[in-house]
């Protein structure tokens, strides 16, 4: 059962657009910070991102880092185009980067007519102004058209926080999620092609499933709530290849853009593969965007029916899940056809399941007894000059993703291998399937 008031939040859009080399990696690093590396250090999860959640005082929001989508076989010019294109689409503030030190070309002028096009509130920054003394190398940007120009250095830091202000000024309002807090709101995700739609038509068109459709709370996307068993679900569109053109064609990572802000609306996601294809290099970057999310995870191998099968063919290929998803080890998986239909029945038991163990409260005197159990038969490590970790006290501090605070007396002494073996004890003694599970280590002076 979900803890009452919850509320899930859908946040804006910034998208970071500009012609190459004028810094908007160095930009996007700068503004997502600590946001850019994972929750757990667990190997498996890629870490390149073009898509990063990212906050400013009282603001929180998704920022893209359109250099990072390769169009690399397109004239550069196109290249250019086609991110400014999808940057519109995507976002509800736009930040066009210039470089400050080269001053304005032809491909700037290029972007900002595209921009103005676009209607989307603008932000100008010019980056690479390292000091003052180039403050002057502002004036001729004015020509572009699209406001005032903001001095920044994206490797300094400098200038960020107006820059900031400027673009959050231009958000819209923050959209709260309407559903009854029971009821279960999941996505699938995945590359193109992996059947997520025919999915979600084989999870409706069960018997005994009572189906409608509402707007949801992003602009395009409709969502389907449906109701089984007497359990309220919804299936939030992860929006799919509605708006064709060149510049989502070709691109897979377009994918990870629709998928994040499904992810983000979400409490369980199922992580679709193509049995048939097998696993790729992005089904693990779109599966780590839900892992570091936090959320319930589901991994469903669809098109099981084309597989030829032998009576290991399906544990060989959860080996293989495991070898490459080792960040995932806690998700369950399932094997399904949604063309025939077959095992579909057996995707929302382990929703309900995954649920459950997101939104799991432990009391407190029972999680200190595990803790104490586990410390008895595995004692806590030492540092090279013999001073040992010591627990005093554990706390379960939230849930979706249960979350536990351990009071210690060097936090630095908690190890990752450690931190492992603890996660591992509370998974034996309380189950947690298919959910993350988040250990943050505090001084006991904290």
């Amino acid at each position: 059962m979900k803890e009452s008031g919850e509320v899930i939040v859908v946040k804006p859009v910034l998208a970071i657009v500009g012609r190459p080399n004028v810094g908007k990696s160095t930009l996007f690093n700068r503004v997502v910070g600590e946001r850019i590396s994972i929750v757990e250090d667990k190997p498996g999860v890629t870490r390149d991102r073009i898509y990063s959640s990212a906050d400013w005082l009282t603001h929180e929001f998704f920022i893209i880092d359109t250099g990072g989508i390769d169009i690399s076989d397109e004239p550069l010019i196109e290249q250019v185009r086609y991110q400014a294109e999808l940057a519109i689409d995507e976002a509800d503030v736009i930040c066009f980067v210039v470089n400050g030190r080269e001053g304005m070309t032809a491909a700037d002028e290029e972007v900002a007519q595209i921009l103005h096009r676009s209607k989307k509130p603008i932000v100008l920054a010019v980056n690479k102004i390292d000091d003052p003394s180039m403050f002057e190398k502002l004036y001729e940007f004015y020509s572009l058209g699209v406001g005032e120009p903001y001095p920044v250095s994206g490797t300094h830091g400098l200038g960020l926080g107006d820059l900031l202000d400027e673009a959050c000024k231009s958000f819209p309002a923050l959209e709260e999620d309407g559903y009854d807090p029971d009821t279960i709101r999941m996505s699938l995700i995945g590359r193109p092609n992996v059947g997520k739609s025919s999915l979600v038509n084989a999870m409706l068109g069960e018997e005994r499933v009572i189906v409608s459709e509402m707007a949801g709370t992003t602009r395009d996307a409709i969502d389907t709530t449906f109701q089984k068993d007497d359990k309220d679900y919804v299936v939030i569109d992860t929006a799919g290849m509605r708006k064709r053109g060149k510049v989502y064609e070709k691109t897979e990572k377009y994918s990870v853009l629709r998928a994040l802000k499904a992810i983000e609306r979400s409490d369980v996601v199922l992580v679709v593969l193509d049995a048939e294809e097998g696993i790729i290099e992005q089904d693990k970057k779109i599966a780590g965007y839900a892992h570091e999310a936090g959320r319930a995870i589901v991994i469903v191998v669809n098109k099981w029916d084309a597989v030829t099968k032998d009576d290991k063919t399906m544990l060989r290929f959860e080996e293989k899940i495991r070898h490459e998803f080792v960040f995932l080890d806690y998700a369950p998986v399932v094997f399904v056809s949604a063309l025939t239909k077959r095992r579909m029945h057996t995707i929302l038991p382990v929703v309900n399941e995954v649920s459950e163990a997101h939104n799991l409260r432990v009391q407190t005197h029972v999680l200190n007894d595990v803790i104490v159990d586990a410390v008895t038969m595995n004692p806590t490590p030492t540092d090279s000059g013999g001073k040992r970790l010591r627990i005093n006290y554990t706390t379960q501090v939230s849930v979706a993703p249960p979350t536990f605070v351990m009071f210690v007396n060097d936090p630095e002494l908690l190890h990752f291998s450690y931190r492992r073996y603890l996660e591992n004890r509370l998974r034996e003694a309380f189950g947690f399937t298919g959910t993350p599970i988040h250990m943050i280590a505090r001084k006991k002076s904290d």
